[in-house]
């Protein structure tokens, strides 16, 4: 049998180790992905150290994924071997209703599957994906660059295209991160009043060669009464960890406007009078389906947006998931195969 390498998470907060197996049959709906580059997200640490209930282990975490089809499974349409393919956290469906493509997977109980942590993932050689987590990855698009739009790209692309929004508003983007660097050049793209919020300004110069228009050193003074000087935002797109953060700019929200979140936090305090003043609202938001995956890699593609990466080789695996964890990296975290 033709093998495989792993990187093995063998129980909740052990160290990845390297193991070879044998490489996998694809079965119904399903394909063999010839893994080339996989993001190291924050969320792989739900697997790498046993957060969610139920994981069962050994398991092999990453969501970010580009390779390319090395084989198909019976029942498989749209595919053939050889074709570019992404893989996210969303890890297929059971095709019975609409629900995912409604953006409501979180609340179904038949989600097949979730990259990374109900099934193996991207910190591989080889991996299985269903057929319905595929997305189709344009050619000219480089690997490295293209695997954490599978995860960071996605969310902050879905998240503000259907936060409301419309061109020539103020949508400000709170933390300038792994996802806040991403969101600030769609929001410029989309054709946004992009205003970027962040703790000093050290990064300044470099987030408006992003396509800032305006910058906000929340350290500076009060953010939201700088984003009320601008007329109020529409959105704010909450990428950071801080329920503090959150709360701090939450007032400058215009009539109307919206907080989409989508750095997770247990929970931040609101003042529902002043929310019902200005019928603004707070929202959660979360990654996509294959279909959203390849609509942000076709913006980025007519757009020229990609990540800034750290690029570590598939062998040193643990030292870039230590790298990601340690909030260090500048911005995302990527494996790339050999």
């Amino acid at each position: 049998m033709p093998k495989m390498i792993a990187m093995v998470v063998t129980h909740g907060g052990a160290k990845l180790q390297r193991v070879e197996r044998d490489v996998p049959e694809p079965g119904p709906k399903e394909l063999l992905v010839r893994v080339h580059a996989c993001g190291v997200c924050h969320s792989d640490s739900f697997t790498v150290e046993g957060k969610v209930p139920g994981i069962v282990f050994p398991r092999v975490p990453g969501h970010e994924v580009v390779g390319s089809v090395e084989a198909i499974g019976s029942h498989v349409e749209g595919w053939k071997v050889g074709d570019r393919a992404g893989v996210g956290w969303f890890g297929g469906s059971c095709g019975y209703c609409d629900r995912c493509r409604r953006h409501e997977a979180f609340a179904c109980e038949n989600v097949q599957a979730v990259t990374g942590l109900t099934h193996d993932g991207g910190y591989a050689t080889h991996m299985l994906a269903d057929v319905s987590a595929l997305a189709h990855v344009p050619a000219d698009l480089d690997d490295v660059e293209s695997a954490p739009l599978l995860c960071a790209g996605v969310t902050t692309f879905n998240a503000l295209r259907n936060a409301g929004a419309r061109p020539g508003e103020v949508v400000a983007i709170l933390g300038v991160g792994g996802l806040g660097h991403l969101a600030v050049q769609f929001a410029a793209r989309q054709g946004f009043r992009t205003v970027a919020v962040n703790r000093g300004r050290d990064k300044e110069a470099m987030i408006r060669s992003l396509g800032a228009h305006d910058y906000i050193d929340s350290t500076a003074g009060d953010p939201a009464a700088a984003l009320q000087k601008l007329g109020g935002a529409r959105v704010i797109l909450a990428t950071v960890t801080s329920a503090e953060a959150m709360q701090s700019v939450l007032g400058g929200l215009g009539a109307n406007g919206t907080m989409m979140i989508i750095g997770a936090v247990s929970s931040f305090p609101i003042d529902p009078v002043a929310m019902i003043g200005k019928s603004s609202s707070v929202k959660g938001c979360y990654s996509g389906v294959a279909t959203d995956s390849e609509d942000t890699l076709r913006f980025c593609q007519l757009h020229h947006i990609s990540p800034m990466n750290e690029v570590y080789p598939f062998e040193e695996a643990q030292a870039a998931y230590d790298r990601m964890m340690s909030g260090k990296a500048r911005f995302r975290v990527v494996l790339k195969m050999t």
